[in-house]
């Protein structure tokens, strides 16, 4: 069973991991460029090549872009334990519909997403013990 501080730790580590890996999904330009490097390392995984995204494609990949930014810097700056349980749930859902386009597109760089997702869900929905203290309602973790 994990500690609340230990637990915390976590939350904050997942919050630096998408602040690193999401960024540049936040605008156009940094896309663009995102996108050209995870085509090469898809084809250098021995995938085929992406394929070329419209202005409305970019436009939903910045918007996750940007949700997820916020959300990153919400749990970074408060990283409490019940938005580590909703960040868990995100990140296996993530996981889930990452899992759906490997096996619709076969492509290996998804491997490279769906392995940390995961684990980042995972250690999210670990058990923790929390210390009680006046007026803290445990049910809410």
């Amino acid at each position: 069973m994990l500690t609340s501080a230990t637990y915390r730790k976590i939350v904050l580590g997942s919050a630096i991991y998408d602040l690193l890996v999401t960024a540049p999904f936040a605008t156009p330009w940094t896309f663009a460029f995102a996108h050209a490097q995870l085509d090469a390392t898809n084809q250098a995984l021995g995938g085929a090549a992406l394929p070329a995204f419209t202005p409305f494609h970019v436009l939903f990949a910045c918007l996750l872009g940007s949700v997820v930014l916020v959300w990153a810097t919400l749990r970074l700056r408060d990283p409490q334990a019940h938005y580590g349980r909703y960040d868990g749930v995100a990140r296996l859902l993530f996981t889930t519909w990452m899992i759906w386009a490997l096996t619709a597109t076969g492509a290996p760089l998804l491997w490279l997403f769906i392995v940390p997702e995961l684990a980042w869900g995972v250690l999210q929905w670990l058990p923790v013990q929390f210390a009680q203290s006046p007026g803290m309602d445990a049910r809410r973790w």
